[in-house]
């Protein structure tokens, strides 16, 4: 551990949510959820509104349905308008250390050891109140609760305690007075599974878990696992905070307007993503052992799945052979709404099996099924209304940053044939006639909408087929009175 707490976690609150309350000024104190609204969907984020309900994230939607008041707001993820406003805090957190490590699309460490600033507490707890409000601005009103400490283990822990809007500073020296009371929940490396086989032993807190001789946790839980939560249970990390300024990944995906439920379609979807993907590899000179999937059902559940390889690739072939294997562990009967092909665990050489060259027989075999047809890079895929993208991975992967049907819909204004636009809830629209606003709702052939937005009074609410050309998705509104967005 730092002699100082030079180490921030920020943590923006139940940020979803937070996000569709700025971007809808009717929902601004009220219980908002959002998630997949189908039968089996799930809980995306819930703001406090509804949490004060019971309501939480992964929760099924139809769970959170009987727990919440009347009146609550069921809303698709605009994943759009929340990557953008990601940036808009990343980018200000880079201007306050060099050293930003972003772990998803909501919360970052930043490294202040490398930086001039105060590092005493009194310095850090001034910095991050800054840091605090001018996240609320520059977001609209969107809150981050922030932790600092001498590891990142602790900063991440502070920056849960007081949410929302929280601010918790750990002084050098005091991590084990902040750590010991706590639940062992609390802890990363504690999940409900060995939070239940702790609570048997009588283990509740942390500070009863630091009273563990090792052997017995070694014994419960085997080597590495027993290790790491002895050293958790100490406050020992010393994990670096790590800039992502390397390609960490290469990767391509697919949002589909319909939902995709056949296996010949996907794989075939499989094939050119993989094709991406080694395009993109052999661009950038990279290779890569490990193979993985991303796979969002209907109800916005999402799965990943991954293989590693002894030796890197930038075989778009063997990609696709690896792609497929994967799928098929995966249950794509409910239809597929996004599918994703990535290589990580690069090099900057390509190191294939020896006998690929003279031997493609033996190379088959050791690779997997016989080879199959992969498109070149660059071909149309998905059909109309289908978007592809590749794009070399900047810093952690982010679930949710790829665009769903739910922003960018199912029409361009009903002139396209065949079945009508399926319009989601919370989806941003236009109207020819009465501007911007939301889909309130939809049905019956019926699609009704909210024209409002964030520097809007609460707007009015008008129904209209489903079909009406003069209705068209847009982008997320822009909350800055800047006019870039949403027109």
């Amino acid at each position: 551990m730092r002699g100082d707490p030079s180490i921030l976690h920020v943590d923006l609150d139940a940020m979803f949510a937070a996000v569709e309350q700025r971007d809808k000024v009717s929902l601004r104190g009220k219980p908002v959820v959002v998630g997949g609204l189908a039968g089996r969907g799930v809980v995306a984020t819930a703001s406090y509104e509804a949490r004060a309900f019971g309501v939480h994230s992964a929760m099924p939607m139809s769970q959170a349905r009987r727990r919440s008041p009347p009146g609550t707001a069921y809303l698709t993820p605009r994943f759009a308008a929340y990557k953008r406003t990601s940036e808009v805090v990343m980018r200000l957190l880079g201007e306050v250390s060099p050293l930003v490590e972003q772990v998803s699309i909501d919360e970052a460490y930043v490294d202040l050891a490398v930086t001039g600033h105060d590092l005493s507490t009194a310095g850090v707890t001034g910095l991050a109140r800054r840091i605090k409000a001018e996240i609320a601005a520059a977001t609209g009103g969107v809150t981050g609760s922030i932790g600092a400490a001498s590891s990142k283990l602790l900063a991440k822990i502070g920056s849960d305690l007081h949410k929302p809007d929280g601010l918790t500073v750990v002084p050098a020296g005091q991590e084990l007075a902040v750590l010991h009371p706590l639940p062992v929940k609390r802890l990363g490396g504690v999940g409900p599974a060995t939070e239940q086989r702790l609570h048997r032993s009588g283990v509740r807190t942390v500070g009863d878990l630091a009273r563990v001789p090792l052997d017995d946790l070694i014994d419960w839980f085997g080597t590495a696992h027993g290790h790491g939560l002895f050293r958790l249970a100490r406050a020992q990390d010393d994990r670096p905070v790590v800039s992502e300024r390397e390609a960490k990944s290469v990767s391509a995906e697919e949002t589909f307007d319909v939902d995709l439920t056949d296996p010949v379609r996907l794989n075939r979807e499989l094939d050119l993503l993989s094709a991406r993907v080694a395009g993109r590899l052999r661009a950038g000179g990279l290779t890569g052992r490990t193979v993985n999937i991303k796979v969002r059902h209907h109800d916005f559940t999402t799965v990943t799945r991954a293989v590693t390889r002894d030796q890197p690739t930038d075989d778009g072939r063997l990609v696709a052979q690896l792609a497929r294997r994967l799928l098929a562990e995966v249950d794509t009967s409910g239809g597929i709404r996004l599918l994703g092909v990535g290589v990580s665990t690069l090099a900057d050489f390509a190191q294939d099996d020896l006998f690929a060259g003279a031997f493609p027989e033996f190379a088959a075999t050791l690779a997997g099924p016989a080879e199959f047809p992969v498109a070149e890079p660059g071909a149309v895929s998905g059909g109309a209304g289908a978007t592809a993208a590749a794009a070399v991975d900047l810093r952690p992967a982010v679930d949710g940053e790829r665009p769903a049907d739910s922003e960018r819909g199912a029409t361009t204004g009903g002139a396209l044939e065949g079945p009508p636009p399926v319009w989601r809830t919370g989806q941003d629209v236009r109207h020819d006639e009465h501007g911007v606003g939301w889909v309130w709702g939809s049905g019956l052939g019926l699609v009704t909408v909210r024209f409002e937005g964030p520097l809007t009074g609460p707007g009015p609410v008008r129904t209209f087929p489903v079909g009406d050309p003069r209705l068209h998705p847009t982008d997320p509104p822009d909350w800055t009175g800047a006019g870039a967005a949403g027109g």
